[in-house]
Formats: C-alpha cells, structure tokens, sequence
C-alpha cells in the first residue's frame, strides 16, 4: 500500500493569564485585544497561534515548538505568534510540504470571540498561507479555561507533500 501524501497533526496549548499588572496586550490569533489581560509566557502567549504550530509540525514529523522555539532559546524571547507560523511554515516547505488547511479552537471564557472571528479566520489564513477556520467555546466553569485563568487552543492541520512522487513520507 503507497502511502498518502499528506498527514495531518494535531495539538493543544494553554496558557495562564498574566499578572494583573502586566501592560502587555492580549495576543489571540495573531490579533491584539485591547482591554484583555495578556497570556503570561516565553513568546506573546498566543495559544491559537502556538496550537496551529505544534499541529503543523507534529503532521509534517517536524518536532514541536518547545524543541524549536523552547524557553531555553532566548533568541525567540517575546515572539509574536505570526513570526513563529511564518518559521514553521518556512520549515515545512523547505522539508517539502504545503500546508493543507488548519482548523483552531480557542477555549475560555474572555474574550468574547464571536465578533471578531471573521478577522480572526482571515488574519491567520494570510499568515499560514492557507485556509484557516478559528471557532471559540467555553468549559461551562469547568477546569482552569472555566475558572477564568487562561486560556487554551486545540488545533489540527493536514499538510500536503509539494511533490508527492518523492516517496517521502
């Protein structure tokens, strides 16, 4: 049996908010959103645009973000979300894959996404090059994302070999 010429890679990331006292701004799926306590982390703390990484990578056998990009490289220190999809994806191409699409979901309770999911679906579709569908649900109060202390994504992508006679896969 010849194998497909494409996978697919899921992931999940999840982030606390900050301190009160941060100034930082809110970065969710590559968008800022003003008056939202930012996500705490080594880069902006963007979960939908870390999530869509890790799935990126894990479907092309590339790793994931924390051997990538990992806390100890202090070189990617304060990384916005898009610069790390556009390093993954620069990845992908140069090992020979495209991406299909991506589907992400944001998990919490703030902020309320519903009127900026249309931005949201084609600011990371621009940055990933391909169609990228973003939704948003809450735990009803379960769990840590319930209790109003973070923030997390599940994301899943299908990439697609650029030249599938290779045999690579």
């Amino acid at each position: 049996m010849a194998p497909l010429p494409f996978r697919i890679g899921q992931a999940l990331d999840a982030h606390a908010f900050d301190s009160e006292a941060s100034e930082a701004p809110l970065m969710l799926a590559c968008l800022e959103w003003p008056g939202e306590q930012a996500l705490a982390g080594h880069s902006d703390g963007d979960v939908v645009a870390h999530a869509v990484c890790d799935a990126l990578l894990t479907a092309a056998g590339l790793g994931e973000m924390g051997s990538i990009f990992g806390t100890s490289r202090p070189e990617w220190r304060g990384t916005s979300g898009a610069t790390f999809i556009e390093e993954v994806v620069r990845l992908l191409n140069e090992e020979g894959w495209s991406v299909g699409n991506v589907s992400v979901q944001v998990i919490g309770n703030r902020p309320r996404m519903a009127s900026r999911l249309e931005e949201a679906r084609e600011r990371m579709s621009t940055i990933v090059g391909a169609p990228t569908s973003v939704s948003a649900t809450t735990t009803d109060g379960l769990g840590f994302t319930g209790r109003g202390e973070g923030l997390a994504a599940q994301a899943i992508a299908i990439v697609v070999r650029t030249d599938p006679e290779d045999g690579i896969y």
